[in-house]
C-alpha cells in the first residue's frame, strides 16, 4: 500500500527548513511518498517532495501530517487537516509547545517512529462557533482551543447563558469558551482550571470582568455556551484559535457547541520525551516543582 505523509514547517525559522529536509529525505528514503505546501515548497528546496495546494485536499489520504513548529503552527495544520480526518503530529520548534508530540532533539526517532507505524491516533474535541446579529449570519467557524468574544476599544458589556438559560451580565474584556486542550492555552492566562484531554467539557472563562460572579466554569460538553453584547454597549471581535476573526457589532450573539469533527492527534511509541502522560506533560511544560515525591507506597 502507497503511504504519503504531509509535511508542514514554518519556514520562517532556518533550524525548522533544516529539520523539514531531515524528516523528508528520511521519509522518502524508507519509501514513503511525501506532500509538502506549494506556500512552502521553494524554501525547503527538497527534490522528493511533491508541492501541493495549501487547502483542505493537500491532507486527503494522508497517513499523518507532520507539522515542524510551534502551537500557533499546529492550530494552522489543523485547518487543512480536521476536514480530511488526517491525524497531526506536531514536533515543537517553539517555546512551550504544548500540543507537540515531540521535542527537536527526538525528531529522527519521531520520524522512524511514523515509519514502522508506532503511534496510536486520538481525538481531541472541538467547538463549532456561529455569531449572528438580527438572524444575520457574521461567522460559522469553529476551533479547537477557543473562541473568544473580546472587546476592540472599551469595555464589553455581555449577558453570558447556558443552555438558553441567561447566567450573568459582566462588564469585561471578554469571554473565552473553550476546549479541554484550550484549557492550557488563552483560557490558563485568564485564571481558567486546567483540564486533562480525556475529560469531555466546555469552558466558560470571563476575562476581568467587573463582577461578583465571574468564576470560570466547567460544564457538559452537551451544552450550549451563548454570549451576547448588550445592544447599547460599543460593539468587539470573535477570534478563533487566534487565527480566524470576525467583527461583532452591538447586539451580536455568539453560539458555543461541541463540534461535529473532532481534530486528531498522533501519540508516538518509544519516544523518551513523548507519549507521556498528560500530568507529567504538565509538569514539563511549566516546569513544576515536584522535589520530594516519593510516589505510592510499594507493599
Amino acid at each position: 500500500m502507497n503511504r504519503t505523509v504531509l509535511v508542514a514547517v514554518h519556514t520562517g525559522r532556518d533550524a525548522a527548513v533544516e529539520s523539514a529536509r531531515l524528516v523528508i529525505n528520511r521519509l522518502v528514503d524508507a519509501g514513503i511518498s511525501v506532500r509538502v505546501l506549494d506556500t512552502e515548497a521553494g524554501e525547503i528546496g527538497c527534490a522528493g517532495a511533491d508541492a501541493v495546494p495549501g487547502d483542505p485536499s493537500a491532507a486527503k489520504d494522508a497517513e499523518v501530517m507532520m507539522v515542524l513548529g510551534g502551537d500557533g503552527s499546529l492550530l494552522r495544520a489543523a485547518e487543512l487537516a480536521k476536514p480530511a480526518g488526517t491525524p497531526l503530529l506536531a514536533v515543537n520548534l517553539g517555546h512551550v509547545g504544548f500540543l507537540a508530540e515531540a521535542e527537536v532533539a527526538d525528531l529522527a526517532a519521531a520520524v522512524d517512529s511514523v515509519v514502522a507505524g508506532r503511534y496510536d491516533v486520538e481525538e481531541r474535541m472541538t467547538i463549532d462557533v456561529l455569531a449572528r446579529q438580527n438572524g444575520r449570519v457574521l461567522a460559522d467557524t469553529w476551533a479547537l482551543n477557543e473562541a473568544t468574544v473580546e472587546k476592540q476599544e472599551r469595555m464589553l458589556e455581555v449577558v453570558a447563558e447556558i443552555d438558553g438559560r441567561p447566567l450573568s451580565r459582566w462588564g469585561c474584556d471578554g469571554v473565552i469558551c473553550a476546549t479541554p486542550t484550550g484549557s492550557t492555552a488563552y483560557a490558563f492566562s485568564a485564571g481558567g482550571p486546567v483540564v486533562w484531554p480525556e475529560v469531555e467539557a466546555l469552558l466558560m472563562v470571563p476575562i476581568s470582568a467587573h463582577a461578583l460572579f465571574a468564576r470560570p466554569m466547567v460544564v457538559s460538553p452537551r451544552s450550549t455556551l451563548a454570549v451576547e453584547i448588550l445592544p447599547d454597549t460599543p460593539g468587539g471581535v470573535l477570534w478563533c484559535d487566534g487565527r480566524r476573526r470576525f467583527d461583532l457589532p452591538a447586539g451580536a450573539r455568539v453560539e458555543v457547541r461541541r463540534g461535529a469533527e473532532p481534530v486528531r492527534l498522533a501519540r508516538l511509541h518509544g519516544v523518551e520525551s513523548t507519549g507521556a502522560p498528560f500530568t507529567d506533560r504538565l509538569v514539563a511544560k511549566f516546569e513544576l516543582p515536584v522535589q520530594g515525591w516519593r510516589g505510592r507506597v510499594r507493599p
